[in-house]
């Protein structure tokens, strides 16, 4: 098997996130980092449907930042991890990391999940 590491990495979104009042009265600026670990039979070749194709993930996520509003980072991490293994039976592992940008002034914070894909 070779794999090889598929990277989204510092999309920002704008979006509903949060628990408190002010974070549900506007959307705010969070950043996503997604690495997709993909197994492939042989190298693949240099073509773009020999390979995960990570435009379907980036259309998800600007979808759910769309969308309704999350109350924790854990919930959009799980739905984005959700959304990268389900897309293709290629992408084994799934690695992400949200960060909220503007809540502390001299510090960002977040979440990361790990989730792989069950045998099965």
């Amino acid at each position: 098997m070779n794999e090889y590491a598929i990277l989204l990495d510092g999309l920002e979104v704008s979006i509903g996130l949060g628990i408190h009042d002010h974070e549900r009265a506007a959307p705010q600026r969070v950043s996503l980092n997604v690495a997709m670990t993909c197994r492939y039979d042989m190298p693949p070749a240099d073509r773009i449907d020999a390979v995960v194709d990570y435009d379907y993930l980036r259309e998800g996520i600007l979808a759910l930042a769309a969308g309704r509003h999350i109350e924790l980072q854990e919930t959009l991490c799980d739905a984005i991890a959700a959304l990268a293994l389900a897309g293709d039976e290629r992408v084994q592992e799934v690695r992400v990391r949200s960060m909220k940008l503007d809540v502390y002034p001299d510090a960002r914070v977040g979440c990361e999940v790990v989730r792989r894909r069950e045998a099965p």
